[in-house]
């Protein structure tokens, strides 16, 4: 085992997350071939391999530092990922937590294509990858107000992403946004749109990565009532024209 390696592994230890050795090399793998079909297409910025642990990896699964996502993790919870893009944090998230059931969604065919290869290639269950729009897909019976949980770590606005995410998820249920460092202004504008979509904001859990300086901003939000059936308009106006 490498000095990355070790690493890593302690920094997920202060996550209080410890992985077998078949899930290493998962992740393994799929830095691989995220490595290789980068050269092809657009899928991450981030290609060292210490980086994709830190700025991917313990990225994504930090979330298990949010009770609620511990909670709904273990008892086998129906999770979608909105605007996955190379599968952040879906995939890691449905590694390390296998009993996880997932469905990934992303608006760009080439990275559902290469999310399947992922899914064949690491052997995973329980996980399915959709090519749409979050304003198109939230409004089919069979996706809308289905999902235990939602987390996107997608870079939209918070009331943006709220009209994407909050529609996919039943009552009683959370919508969790991965957000990086600062983010008080952007908590003060959204609330009007998350309380009109049905949701209710519980809290805000600031982190640090383990071992770096990167902070990180977990919004976790509470669907309290159904999301009224206009939500979310037509593909487009969630972001140019926000709920305001």
């Amino acid at each position: 085992m490498n000095l990355a390696d070790e690493t890593f592994i302690r920094r997920l230890a202060q996550l209080n997350i410890t992985l077998a050795e078949n899930q290493l090399n998962q992740l393994k793998e799929y830095y691989n071939v995220l490595v290789e079909q980068n050269q092809y297409m657009n899928l991450t910025a981030i290609t060292e391999y210490e980086d994709v642990l830190l700025k991917h990896y313990v990225d994504c699964l930090a979330v298990y530092v949010v009770p609620e996502f511990v909670k709904l993790a273990a008892a086998g919870a129906k999770m979608i990922d909105v605007g996955t893009g190379a599968g952040f944090p879906g995939v890691p998230l449905k590694i390390a937590f296998p009993e996880l059931k997932v469905d990934l969604l992303d608006s760009l065919n080439k990275r559902i294509q290469f999310l399947n290869q992922v899914i064949d290639l690491l052997g995973l269950s329980d996980i399915n990858a959709y090519h749409g729009r979050a304003e198109d897909f939230a409004k089919l019976s069979n996706h809308r107000e289905q999902y235990d949980l939602c987390v996107s770590r997608a870079v939209a606005n918070l009331t943006t992403l709220s009209e994407y995410c909050l529609p996919f998820i039943k009552k009683g249920g959370y919508f969790i946004a991965l957000k990086s460092g600062e983010i008080q202004e952007e908590l003060n504008s959204s609330k009007k749109a998350i309380n009109i979509l049905g949701g209710s904001m519980i809290k805000v859990q600031h982190f640090v990565l383990p071992e770096s300086d990167i902070e990180r901003s977990f919004v976790v939000i509470k669907k309290v009532q159904e999301t009224p059936k206009k939500y979310p308009r037509k593909a487009g106006l969630p972001s140019k024209e926000p709920i305001k």
